[in-house]
């Protein structure tokens, strides 16, 4: 599978392990710095990442109507597709939901590699678990979100319940092993549950996540009109009266970009755009939202932005070439309906 954002193969969950483990001497040097490292750490001369996740009380026992779950992933342990921006995305959201809608700091969980508590590692069975628990006993008034910065990919769908013939899917720090999680799974997981006067917002800045929630109305901003996304199979994927609204990098045949054209620190484009409208206008209309969204891309494109923009555009062939996507479980007036987290 090809990750046509960072332009590197990415290995298929299936597919036999065949690489050993390297033997000799570069296997010695490696070991004598693993022990080298494992001491210095002991001593307290290597310094731990502040956790972002904050429990008072020792549990996510505390009952509040705004909850989300914050997961990034840089995938450490693959270079060849190691990601740089995902952190910053998480600490950008984390932030925005503290400081401009009053998010209780415990009530957000963060999964990302730098956390040292296993539950917070971005796993399969951490995030799937992690899901769970935000739409947990969700009530009428309630205001979830779901944020994920990492690799997408699509594969395709032996359900018929796609109409581009594809599902597209997230990928946990261990997919190899432990596999992805597919749009169905996501559906399953924060979508059919909820329940009526609950609303969830998903950001998702990953390649190939338009659709990535299988929600049934799809909005598309430069034609401003919505689209029905039902499925073929007739498959029921709708909430349980609660309002699903997913905002995605791109489309999902697109590529999403992981950037420092904006300040100079990686980001995922969408995420710090986003990030930034909210700050100056919160509260904004989805079509208001998504129209600064585009015009800052056209700038991008036109050279305009700050930052290395110039290795920006030999990468994506002179042209950040990503449209951001709106979807949703109802339909709703986009330059009526404000846009709270």
């Amino acid at each position: 599978m090809v990750c046509s954002s960072c332009k590197n193969v990415l290995p298929n969950p299936n597919e036999e392990q065949t690489s050993q483990q390297h033997r000799g001497l570069r296997g010695r040097i490696r070991s004598f710095g693993n022990h080298i490292k494992s001491k210095m750490q002991y001593h307290g001369i290597v310094s731990v990442t502040p956790s972002l996740n904050y429990e008072p009380s020792g549990s996510y026992s505390t009952r509040s109507s705004k909850r989300a779950v914050l997961c990034g992933i840089t995938y450490n342990n693959w270079k060849q597709y190691k990601l740089k921006g995902t952190v910053n995305d998480v600490r950008n959201m984390r932030d925005l939901l503290i400081d401009k809608f009053h998010y209780p700091k415990e009530c957000i969980r963060v999964l990302t590699e730098e956390e040292t508590d296993p539950r917070f590692i971005p796993t399969r069975k951490n995030i799937e678990d992690s899901l769970r628990w935000l739409v947990n006993d969700c009530q009428s008034g309630d205001s979830l979100v779901f944020f994920y910065s990492g690799h997408g990919l699509r594969q395709p769908d032996i359900d018929d319940d796609e109409s581009d013939g594809y599902d597209e899917t997230i990928c946990p720090v261990d997919f190899r092993k432990e596999g992805m999680i597919l749009d169905d799974d996501l559906n399953s997981l924060i979508v059919r549950p909820l329940k009526h006067g609950v609303t969830l917002h998903a950001i998702v800045d990953a390649c190939h996540s338009g659709t990535i929630l299988d929600l049934t109305h799809v909005y598309f901003s430069r034609e401003k009109k919505w689209k029905d996304n039902s499925l073929p199979s007739g498959v029921n994927k709708r909430t349980n009266g609660g309002l699903t609204i997913s905002i995605s990098a791109c489309l999902d045949k697109q590529a999403a970009a992981d950037t420092s054209a904006f300040t100079g620190k990686m980001n995922g484009a969408l995420t710090y755009l986003l990030a930034e409208v909210l700050k100056i206008f919160p509260g904004p209309t989805y079509g208001d939202l998504f129209d600064l969204i585009q015009e800052r891309f056209e700038e991008v494109n036109q050279g305009s932005c700050l930052g290395n923009a110039s290795i920006l555009r030999r990468i994506f062939d002179n042209r950040l070439s990503q449209t951001p996507l709106l979807s949703s479980s109802d339909e709703f007036d986009v330059y009526e309906k404000h846009l709270f987290l």
